[in-house]
């Protein structure tokens, strides 16, 4: 009886944290913390790690931190006292999770960073992500061919626009691109008319799409009343839909004044539609069902008491240790190929982009 009570007891914790059967889950539960359901993207990682953890015999603790530093912290304090064996954590600010992992270090628990390095601590083990470097080099590339910088074309205004101060990820983001922008600006080919550079100036906090737009809203006003805006910088889609509300709400899009190029990232199904529409440029591809595959095998090797599969020792360092990452390549999708790679690929249906 005890056991069917167990059992029970078990099916019923299941319903609610999306535990793993109970016949799989003698291997130990996988705690896993995102950051946000604002994003599509959050959504299909928490699912595609759930699915493959699962998938392998592991019970799986799935929760939302709702872009609320304290709610994350609550709920990885909770997965620690529960004792989940490994903590798969993509953080909201990834500097303020210190004292929870030295718990989680302290009862034995490993923890992998996902996509988002997290700072200041010690007890972070492995990181999986993808080259965020090239995801900016990327970006840029797609601005340079589509005006034809190469070809000497311009001079054509830009303007910038970064990523969460608090992601990590965004100065790597910002960085990539710059690297392949910045002789452009310096050559005068490219015109950066706000003066506005650096991630002081435009980083864009908790990736808020309406922050984006307030901002592009404002540069327009202030620099662009008897001017055109060639091309903008944004890397990330939710950034480049309000990005681009802005400049269709003064005109752009309409009456043969052209839209510019607006950059992005990770392939949101609305700035996939908006490509197809001839809106946006570009996104970034990042294939989070190979995001999960590493982490699963990280998880794997940790649980067998065995080292985890890394390709990258120098790069991530986060103020307290380099953290071994294993870095998957990130893709460049705009009209002319995301039906090959997002489709064709199995990612997306034909019918979900319509």
């Amino acid at each position: 009886m005890k056991s069917i009570i167990s059992l029970m007891a078990g099916a019923a914790l299941g319903v609610a944290t999306l535990v793993a059967p109970a016949f799989a889950a003698d291997k130990g539960t996988v705690g896993i913390a995102m950051p946000t359901k604002a994003s599509a993207r959050w959504i299909d990682d928490g699912n595609n790690i759930v699915k493959q953890l699962q998938a392998a015999g592991y019970g799986t603790d799935l929760q939302y931190g709702d872009d609320d530093i304290p709610n994350q912290l609550s709920q990885i304090e909770n997965m620690v006292t529960k004792g989940d064996k490994v903590l798969v954590i993509a953080s909201i600010d990834g500097t303020t999770l210190s004292d929870v992992l030295q718990k989680a270090h302290d009862a034995g628990i490993k923890v992998i960073a996902y996509d988002r390095l997290i700072r200041n601590s010690g007890n972070v083990d492995y990181y999986a992500t993808f080259d965020n470097f090239k995801v900016g080099v990327l970006q840029a590339g797609s601005i340079v061919d589509a005006l034809g910088l190469k070809d000497g074309k311009g001079p054509f205004n830009i303007e910038l626009f970064g990523g969460s101060p608090d992601d990590n990820n965004a100065f790597f983001f910002y960085d990539g691109a710059m690297s392949v922008l910045k002789p452009y600006i310096d050559s005068g080919k490219l015109v950066v008319k706000s003066g506005q550079m650096g991630m002081d100036k435009v980083g864009t906090l908790r990736w808020d799409p309406a922050t984006a737009q307030a901002r592009m809203d404002n540069l327009l006003s202030a620099y662009y009343t008897d001017a055109h805006v060639d091309a903008v910088l944004s890397p990330y889609d939710g950034l480049s839909i309000g990005i681009l509300s802005s400049l269709k709400g003064v005109g752009y899009g309409t009456g043969g004044v052209k839209l510019p190029v607006v950059t992005g990232q990770d392939s949101e199904i609305p700035s996939v539609k908006s490509i197809i529409a001839g809106e946006q440029h570009s996104t970034i591809f990042k294939d989070t069902r190979d995001l999960a595959k590493v982490t699963v095998n990280m998880v794997n090797a940790l649980m067998e008491g065995k080292t985890p599969e890394v390709n990258d020792t120098k790069t991530y360092d986060n103020g307290v240790k380099v953290v071994p990452s294993y870095l998957l390549t990130p893709v460049a999708v705009d009209k002319s190929n995301y039906e090959k790679i997002l489709v064709e690929g199995g990612y997306y249906k034909a019918d979900q982009l319509k």
